[in-house]
């Protein structure tokens, strides 16, 4: 049966409630490397759009939205690490270098893009990198186990006082 503070909690888990100290270790070095190539692909397409995507009709402003989405979503999950946001940052990597080989293999929004171009490339290399990482932290966190009952919070529970009668 679904249980929605369950799901809740599943989803926003973070290595904190994971039993194992490599694998805590693990997720955040992943989640902060991730979210680096996270932010790396948003100056891309900032850099990109100021040296005229701005220009490009629909894609100019795609082009802003991922830059500013990448670099907030990076920071967000360096600060935060819950797997939720590791997903969203797999996703949104995997998208944005899908965007752009559908804009070169068949045009995208009536513009036809080219792996010649500047950066083309290395921001596909850099979307599939941040993609690749963020699985994996991901699935650390998803898979590992947990401490204690597993239910893990910050703020230990209240326990009732043994009385002797």
């Amino acid at each position: 049966m679904f249980n929605r503070e369950t799901a809740i909690g599943f989803l926003l888990r973070r290595p904190g409630a994971l039993a194992s100290r490599p694998a805590r270790l693990a997720v955040l070095v992943l989640a902060a490397t991730g979210a680096g190539f996270l932010v790396w692909s948003g100056v891309i397409h900032l850099m990109l759009w100021s040296d005229g995507y701005k220009d490009v009709s629909v894609i100019g402003p795609l082009f802003l939205l991922q830059g500013i989405v990448g670099i907030a979503l990076g920071v967000v999950i360096v600060a935060l690490r819950w797997l939720a946001l590791l997903a969203i940052g797999a996703v949104t990597g995997v998208a944005t270098a899908i965007g752009l080989l559908l804009s070169v293999n068949i045009g995208l929004f009536g513009f036809k893009e080219s792996l010649s171009v500047p950066y083309a490339e290395l921001s596909l290399a850099v979307e599939f990198t941040a993609a690749f990482v963020l699985l994996i932290a991901a699935c650390v966190l998803a898979l590992g186990e947990t401490a204690g009952a597993g239910q893990w919070s910050p703020v230990p529970a209240r326990r009732r006082s043994l009385r002797l009668r």
